[in-house]
This record gives C-alpha cells, sequence and structure tokens, in this order.
C-alpha cells in the first residue's frame, strides 16, 4: 500500500472535506482519503495511486493542489 500527502489550498470546512474525499475516492486505485484542514493536506492511500488524477479530481472539486 502507497500513500501520498498533497498540500491543498483553500479548505476551511466540512464542505471541503466532503468535496475533496467524494472526488479523491473515485479515482481508480484510491482505498482511502484522510483531509487534515489544520494542515492543509489530503492524504491518500492505495495500491498505485496516479498522482495527475489525482490531482484532477482535487480541482474538480474546486481546490488547488500546491505541492
Amino acid at each position: 500500500m502507497t500513500s501520498r500527502t498533497y498540500t491543498v489550498e483553500g479548505m476551511s470546512c466540512q464542505h471541503c472535506i466532503d468535496a475533496i474525499t467524494s472526488e479523491v475516492t473515485g479515482v481508480p486505485g484510491v482505498d482511502g482519503v484522510s483531509v487534515s484542514l489544520d494542515a492543509g493536506t489530503v492524504t491518500v492511500t492505495g495500491r498505485q495511486i496516479d498522482d495527475a488524477a489525482v490531482r484532477a479530481a482535487v480541482d474538480q472539486a474546486g481546490y488547488q493542489v500546491t505541492c
């Protein structure tokens, strides 16, 4: 199992968590998503994580991966 953490701008509430979790969970190969508002991060776990697809899913949710 692989884990990757992304820094995401603009998250501030439960709606942000729900929107990002919903979009990123739909990416093939993703088994889990954890969002930390305090740290401004999204941690993704899975067997084969497609970095570009995760970034696109965060973008689709209305947020931007900065790192």
